[in-house]
């Protein structure tokens, strides 16, 4: 089968690229390499994949690119490209997000009606927001707390939209605080964990007390795939941990894998970030087939071993 992997140079994109690949499946990956975060990081995810004669690499933007030629011959889309980031959302950058999460996802929509590939759209439990139904279920209502959270929902709407209306087969996974080797530098796992490494203080949001579902990212990966062959077309799955765990819980895990306790600088909780989350992933283990694997423990001794060959390599803290 080939694959259209969006977003390939980045986190989950890589890795979903790699195992496609594995399967037997060819890929077109296409990815901006915008500058949100180190290119070097994403030029080290891409190592692998650029070595092999089953992947064909875009550097180019979704919205700017020859679109039928990008989707030609693509059995199923996997669309990852998008502008992370709940606290960088605000504000006069609202612009990027609305052109990476829903624009580009209407022009992909858009270009596969003629081909009629299935569409698997990562999303996030951020559409959610702040709620007292815990887990969250696909069902329950959706009050983003974030503007990243409104642009992912509506690229869900999208989704919905171009199924109800065309037929496209789609498929909508709300991720749940993914973890794990390649991890976005951002994201407090690897900054907690470089804090061990390097020595460097690292912003605390909050008291410790909000909880999240943290969700491997070979877990992710395997759901992913799952969706392009499984699951209610135009329907929302969880794709969730199983796990709900503070983030002073989350501090006393790392303290045990490293041996060594981040250094904190304590902040107030940001605007968009919410107290709790937790998957209900039975609608995922009943229509895909799917439920996670790893425990926390087992996945952040994998990212520090991966931060930790960054670091000798000089990968980490390069522009």
């Amino acid at each position: 089968m080939k694959c259209l992997v969006t977003g390939c140079a980045g986190f989950i994109g890589s890795h979903l690229a790699e195992a496609l690949i594995e399967e037997g499946h060819s890929v077109r990956g296409i990815d901006s390499l915008t500058d949100y975060y180190s290119l070097s990081i994403k030029e080290a995810n891409l190592e692998v994949l650029l070595n092999n004669p089953n992947f064909d690499f875009h550097r180019e933007d979704i919205l700017s690119c020859d679109i039928e030629a990008l989707l030609d011959g693509v059995e199923a889309v996997f669309h990852l490209a998008a502008q992370p980031g709940v606290r960088a959302s605000w504000g006069k950058t609202f612009d990027i997000y609305v052109d990476a999460n829903i624009r580009t996802t209407q022009r992909l929509l858009e270009a596969a009606l003629e081909a009629q590939p299935r569409f698997v759209f990562a999303s996030s439990s951020s559409v959610y927001g702040d709620t007292d139904r815990i887990p969250m279920r696909e069902g329950d209502p959706t009050r983003p707390r974030s503007p990243y959270g409104v642009t992912k929902l509506a690229a869900e709407h999208l989704c919905a939209l171009y199924h109800s209306n065309f037929g496209l087969h789609t498929v909508s996974l709300r991720y749940f605080t993914v973890f794990g080797p390649r991890q976005r530098p951002d994201m407090a796992i690897h900054r907690f964990l470089l804090s061990v490494l390097d020595g460097s203080e690292v912003p605390l949001f909050g008291d410790g007390s909000q909880t999240r579902d943290f969700t491997y990212v070979e877990d992710i990966v395997r759901g992913t795939v799952l969706a392009a062959s499984s699951g209610n077309t135009g329907g929302v799955y969880n794709l969730g941990g199983a796990n709900k765990i503070s983030v002073a819980q989350l501090i006393d895990i790392i303290t045990q894998v490293a041996e060594r306790s981040p250094k904190f600088v304590e902040k107030e909780l940001q605007a968009g970030d919410v107290r709790a989350t937790l998957a209900d992933t039975n609608s995922a283990l009943n229509d895909l087939g799917w439920s996670p694997k790893y425990s926390i423990e087992d996945g952040l001794r994998k990212e520090f071993e991966w931060l930790r060959k960054c670091l000798e390599r000089g990968i980490i803290g390069k522009k």
